[in-house]
């Protein structure tokens, strides 16, 4: 109960900055939609919805990085974080507390860019419900990232980390509308090593029905997920004791 009520004031405190909420469920249907414009305008369509849609789907998660690292830093550098420290919250509550509120924001964003695709031609059918669960591990990817960034970092240097900085890397190395072959074979081994391209991986073979292989790269990002939150609770507990101290 503790954790939920936490939860609660931090879904609110998101809620008072409408331009960056607008700004991470619309810019993502922007780019969707210019390349979906642009592949249907040239003789061979470079842009297909069915690979689109999943690559633009974590690029936009990639902004819930910003959210929750922004409100932890925020909280860090006010007075209200040295009054929690007088709660029975621990740290895995506090983190708890910061991602629960995202995870559905999260996911509404999936469901609009999704039902945008299915608009511009993407089948409707059980692959593009299958998507969603396969894309939740993901959205924790990135909140943990950002919960990380904002127990380690103030909320201007959040910004440019785990706004411009990620958002571009996740972009760029997971293949999410460039084709991470005609890259060069050193990048795609980079990208490779990291859990982007195989959030984007996943999600395409959830959309073409290919079950086989969503595992594989399910289990890449699962696991950077679970050593970032593992981490992030770690570090903010360290950060607790100084506080307290």
């Amino acid at each position: 109960m503790k954790t939920m009520i936490f939860a609660s004031r931090n879904q609110k405190e998101i809620l008072r900055d409408p331009l960056n909420v607008s700004l991470a469920l619309g810019f993502p249907l922007i780019v969707l939609l210019l390349l979906s414009v642009i592949g249907n305008n040239v003789p061979e369509n470079i842009f297909p919805v069915t690979t689109l849609a999943p690559g633009i789907a974590v690029f936009g998660l990639s902004f819930f990085s910003l959210f929750s690292g922004t409100l932890i830093a925020r909280d860090r550098s006010t007075s209200f974080m040295v009054r929690l420290m007088a709660s029975p919250l621990t740290a895995a509550d506090f983190i708890y507390g910061y991602i629960i509120p995202l995870i559905p924001m999260a996911i509404g964003q999936s469901v609009i860019c999704l039902t945008v695709a299915v608009l511009l031609g993407l089948p409707f059918n059980a692959n593009v419900l299958l998507i969603l669960a396969v894309l939740l591990p993901a959205a924790l990817l990135f909140i943990g990232i950002g919960l990380l960034g904002g127990t380690l970092l103030n909320d201007k240097q959040v910004g440019g980390i785990c706004g411009t900085l990620l958002t571009n890397l996740s972009a760029w190395l997971s293949g999410a509308w460039i084709d991470l072959n005609l890259m060069g074979g050193v990048v795609k081994k980079v990208a490779y090593l990291l859990p982007f391209a195989h959030a984007v991986d996943a999600g395409k073979a959830a959309i073409a029905g290919d079950y086989a292989s969503i595992l594989p790269h399910l289990l890449w990002v699962i696991g950077y997920t679970v050593v970032i939150l593992v981490i992030a609770i770690v570090v903010f507990r360290h950060r607790m004791k100084r506080v307290s101290e």
